[in-house]
């Protein structure tokens, strides 16, 4: 996907987009397989460095950086912790006042 096409998605799809990736990582930490959570957790940086070049405001921009930083360092992290992802997870729901909505 483009950068130019995944602008015209809203702030709400491209952070919704981001979250069905990272339900794919939640749903195979519980099943204990850290081989599809990593191929999950790879693919979800794509949506997020879309919504980074896709970003129009500083704040969202600043605040998109640190949770793509703190993502990476859940991927390099020995310890795979579930309840330490969902954490991640619902922060990436709070982004935006819609999305914090849904539940996980």
């Amino acid at each position: 996907m483009t950068t130019e096409k995944w602008q015209k998605f809203s702030k709400e799809e491209q952070i919704l987009n981001i979250a069905a990736e990272l339900s794919r990582v939640k749903f195979w930490l519980q099943e204990k397989n850290s081989e599809q959570s990593l191929n999950c957790l790879n693919r979800a940086f794509e949506p997020i460095d879309l919504t980074i070049n896709a970003s129009r405001h500083q704040r969202d921009l600043n605040e998109l950086l640190r949770f793509r930083d703190v993502l990476a360092q859940f991927y390099i992290d020995e310890d795979k912790n579930i309840s330490e992802f969902a954490k991640i997870f619902k922060t990436l729901l709070m982004l935006n006042k819609f999305t914090s909505l849904v539940k996980i």
